[in-house]
């Protein structure tokens, strides 16, 4: 099997996924998917110059504005060699339908995609959607169109716990000093046992927010629930490209 190597006369090889980055400078902790440790496969990242926090966060559909930048840097990537595409950002899932249409190779923009899926797998129940900022994620955002129930979701903003609007957000907020892992996932987990409460019906809980991972185990033992979140898509669309093989015995 050449794998494209014959054919492609690319100068690397091997890295099944490109990651389209936000220009932040925040830590990026073990889990977050701006760290290459997270997958256990090499991958490519590619940093949108243009697009920070507050070019795409602080604002419903801000990331519209960015398109033609975030659609120059996945054409990069695919001719990198990449076998598919995921952002930084669970809010560019606005701009999904294009950033897709611009390549030959799949794209996924936001987490935020496997909510019709959780929705699906867990009969009437509600999804927690635990996201970075709940005062900008629209209806777009979420995907779901007018055949699902918005009361199935319940949404779980972080925009006021100040460590995170602190280090994540970068916006102000007081008795804050830089970025504290422990304090954010103290903040992540108060946030996911309050949402448990208000909805004593949650049957799962999803994180919009790409920085999340590294406190989803926190999570799931506070509340003991499924959390879902970019990682899982990530690691499915690696799969994907890159089938593991099977030796057939019984």
């Amino acid at each position: 099997m050449t794998d494209g190597y014959l054919l492609q006369g690319r100068a690397v090889y091997g890295e099944s996924i490109g990651v389209l980055v936000l220009n932040t400078t925040f830590p990026r902790v073990h889990g977050d998917i701006a760290n290459a440790r997270t997958f256990d496969f090499p991958v490519r990242y590619k940093i949108v110059t243009q697009a920070t926090q507050g070019t795409v966060v602080t604002g419903a559909d801000k990331a519209r504005v960015l398109l033609p930048h975030f659609i120059e840097a996945a054409q990069e990537l695919e001719r990198e060699g990449v076998s598919a595409i995921a952002t930084s950002c669970g809010f560019l899932s606005v701009v999904q339908e294009e950033l897709s249409a611009a390549v030959s190779i799949p794209v996924a923009t936001s987490s935020l995609l496997l909510l019709p899926m959780i929705l699906n797998m867990i009969g009437t129940r509600k999804v927690g959607v635990v996201t970075a900022n709940a005062s900008v994620l629209s209806k777009r955002h979420l995907m779901i169109g007018e055949s699902v129930s918005h009361d199935r979701i319940a949404l779980c903003g972080l925009e006021d716990c100040p460590n995170f609007r602190s280090a994540i957000l970068g916006l102000p907020a007081s008795g804050t000093s830089g970025f504290d892992i422990n304090l954010i996932e103290q903040e992540v987990v108060t946030q996911c046992k309050k949402l448990k409460q208000d909805n004593p019906e949650l049957g799962a809980v999803l994180f919009e927010c790409t920085n999340l991972p590294p406190y989803a185990r926190a999570v799931q033992k506070s509340i003991g629930l499924p959390v879902f979140g970019i990682t899982h898509l990530i690691e499915m669309l690696h799969q994907s490209g890159r089938m593991r093989a099977f030796d057939g015995d019984c």
